[in-house]
């Protein structure tokens, strides 16, 4: 049979991570023999395994070790990483490496770099200065021709996030476990604890919010959020910011008014307006200097010149000028803001949650609320494994939340 060794180390017991990786081998129709196990005993310790991997054809053994090396596995025979050029823009070897989210080195010329800005699906791009390699994520359609892209599986070694033994580590209130049946004041106090602890060591944390929030009558809570600092980045689209300025200017969500839960005469026309004179003015910005603009959760992100993306799609009505409608370049923005977030808070938006899945590192404390319980399934399917899952109401949850922070 065809065989290669495998080496897993860190909490793998804990983490589930040993018994996924005999599973993918069997599943794929592999074989497996444990050479040395070594379990750490105490619970600082580490546990180190090593595997013989068997397939009948190289085939078969090729996509088990590619599974494997998604969980966090490294092939024991060290070999250097492989380069081969893009043969033109946007296009990449066959044999290309896709990346997970999750932290990543490469061996080449005898040492181990980090491969920066990581996040899924891209390719690892090395260039070569004097004795410096530096060596970084590139989506496929910033390839440019001649680009050494890193190719096969040898030198490639991928560090899932560890689940640390006993009660603190990172986010252990809870399992990633998708389910309306938990103690949500419990879950919240905890989110609450780990946005103090962010903000109090100087991190950064981002928004990801639908028009749901100014529907259930939140957007007061999350613009006082803005103004006391807590939120660095909202990323969203047309929607939220121009129910936020309809809310800021007539006081309705949809022709409803947020207050009484009635539908105002002729209120279907008010998210119109709202667009209409941020367009008399020129932009939000402009908006808010001249005065249109009093209050919000767009105000506030003006006033505190807290940065925002508003991504548009082929539904949006206007849309503000403020809206990117070129996607790719919402994405790109998105990416370069995401680079120094330490929290992702995600509020019911399922598109924008899944965008934002997919451009941050799995190191980045996320957090799915919705009341959708498929919305925080379709990320973890997804790759976003480490989303923490919070199936609630939007109007129950950022109150609790703001309650929990004072």
């Amino acid at each position: 049979m065809n065989q290669r060794e495998i080496e897993l180390s860190g909490h793998i017991i804990d983490s589930l991570t040993l018994p996924r990786a005999l599973d993918i081998i069997m599943d794929l129709g592999g074989d497996f023999k444990i050479t040395e196990f070594d379990v750490g005993k105490k619970k600082s310790d580490i546990s180190n395994a090593k595997i013989t991997v068997m397939a009948d054809s190289d085939k078969v053994l090729d996509l088990i070790l590619d599974e494997l090396s998604e969980i966090g596995a490294s092939i024991s025979e060290i070999k250097e990483a492989n380069l081969l050029e893009s043969p033109k823009d946007k296009v990449v070897p066959p044999n290309f490496y896709s990346t997970t989210n999750h932290t990543t080195h490469i061996l080449y010329n005898g040492n181990w770099t980090l491969v920066e800005n990581i996040e899924m699906d891209c390719m690892v791009v090395v260039e070569k200065e004097e004795d410096k390699v530096r060596a970084y994520c590139k989506p496929l359609g910033q390839i440019e021709k001649g680009d050494l892209i890193v190719v096969g599986r040898d030198g490639i070694k991928v560090t899932p996030p560890q689940r640390p033994r006993g009660k603190k580590g990172v986010f252990e209130f809870m399992n990633s476990d998708v389910s309306s049946e938990k103690p949500l004041n419990s879950i919240i106090e905890n989110i609450a604890s780990e946005i103090k602890e962010i903000k109090g060591n100087g991190g950064k944390i981002a928004i990801v919010g639908g028009p749901a929030i100014v529907h259930t009558g939140s957007a007061d809570l999350l613009a006082k959020l803005i103004k006391e600092g807590y939120i660095d980045y909202i990323f969203a689209g047309n929607a939220l910011a121009t129910h936020d300025i309809e809310n800021a200017l007539y006081g309705t969500s949809l022709g409803v008014c947020i207050k009484t839960g009635e539908v105002v005469n002729r209120g279907h026309r008010h998210h119109i307006r709202a667009i209409n004179e941020i367009n008399k003015s020129g932009s939000i910005k402009e908006a808010v200097e001249d005065g249109t603009l009093k209050k919000g959760i767009m105000y506030e992100c003006i006033k505190n010149e807290v940065p925002y993306v508003l991504a548009g799609s082929i539904r949006d009505d206007g849309p503000l000028p403020d809206v990117i409608t070129d996607v790719i370049e919402a994405q790109e923005l998105m990416r370069q803001y995401s680079q120094d977030v330490d929290m992702v808070i995600m509020i019911a938006t399922m598109l924008h949650s899944i965008a934002t899945g997919n451009i941050i590192s799995s190191k980045v404390k996320s957090i799915c609320v919705d009341i959708n319980p498929a919305t925080v399934t379709k990320l973890a399917d997804r790759g976003s494994a480490q989303v923490v899952s919070v199936v609630t109401d939007i109007g129950t949850f950022l109150p609790l939340l703001y309650q929990k922070l004072h």
